[in-house]
C-alpha cells in the first residue's frame, strides 16, 4: 500500500480535504525527486505538463512517509496519462458504505451477520483471515475515474535542472487542490452517512 495513508492522528477528521501535503516530508520529497530524476525522462521539454505531473505524483505518494497524504476513505490514488488523447485523469478508490439498494431492505441479509469495512483506530482496513472464517464481509468500494484540469500545472522542465524539485512540488500541490475540489464533497457526503437530498 502506498505511503499516502494518513497516520492515526489526523486526516479522517478534516472536513472537505481528501488530500493534503505533509510539510514534514517537504525536504525528503525534494531529495527523492532529485534521486529519481530519471523517472521524468519522458517528460523533459514536453509541451503538455501531464507526464511530468504523473511522475511527480507517483514519487510523492510512494515515499514513506508520503509527501501527499489522504483521507482515511481513500484506498489508492493514481494519476494517469490518457492513451486516448494525452490528457490527465485520476483513478481513486474510496471505501464506502453499502449502496442504498442494499440498506433499504435486509431481505438479502438472512441473519448471516454481514459485516462492512472493519476499522482500526478510525482507519478502514481489510478483515483478518480469522474474521472471514467467522462472518461474511461485504466491503463497498467506489472507483473514481475523472479528468483533471491542466490549467495551473507548471510546464515540464527541459531537463533535470535546479528547478526540478520546485516544479515537482508545484505540480503536486496543484493536483492536491484539484482532487480536493473533485472528491472533497463526495467524501463529506460519505462521512455524513445520510442520504443526499433529492
Amino acid at each position: 500500500m502506498p505511503g499516502g495513508r494518513p497516520g492515526l492522528s489526523s486526516l479522517g477528521r478534516v472536513a472537505g480535504r481528501a488530500f493534503f501535503l505533509d510539510d514534514h516530508v517537504f525536504n525528503g520529497y525534494g531529495d527523492e525527486v532529485r534521486r529519481r530524476a530519471d523517472d521524468f525522462t519522458d517528460a523533459w521539454g514536453d509541451i503538455a505538463p501531464v507526464r511530468f505531473a504523473v511522475a511527480a505524483w507517483r514519487i510523492a505518494t510512494a515515499l514513506s512517509p508520503a509527501y501527499v497524504r489522504w483521507h482515511r476513505r481513500v484506498l489508492s490514488a493514481a494519476m494517469v496519462r490518457s492513451d486516448w488523447d494525452g490528457s490527465l485523469t485520476c483513478e481513486v478508490s474510496l471505501a464506502s458504505g453499502w449502496p442504498a439498494e442494499l440498506t433499504w431492505s435486509r431481505q438479502w441479509y438472512r441473519d448471516r451477520g454481514w459485516q462492512t469495512w472493519p476499522q482500526l483506530f478510525g482507519q478502514f482496513v481489510g478483515p483478518s483471515e480469522q474474521d472471514i472464517t467467522r462472518r461474511p464481509h461485504l466491503r463497498a468500494t467506489l472507483f473514481v475515474q475523472a479528468p483533471v484540469r491542466l490549467d495551473d500545472l507548471p510546464p515540464a522542465p527541459a531537463g533535470p535542472d535546479a528547478e526540478l524539485e520546485v516544479t515537482a512540488r508545484h505540480a503536486v500541490s496543484v493536483l492536491v487542490r484539484e482532487l480536493n475540489d473533485l472528491l472533497g464533497p463526495m467524501i463529506e457526503q460519505l462521512d455524513a452517512d445520510t442520504p443526499a437530498e433529492k
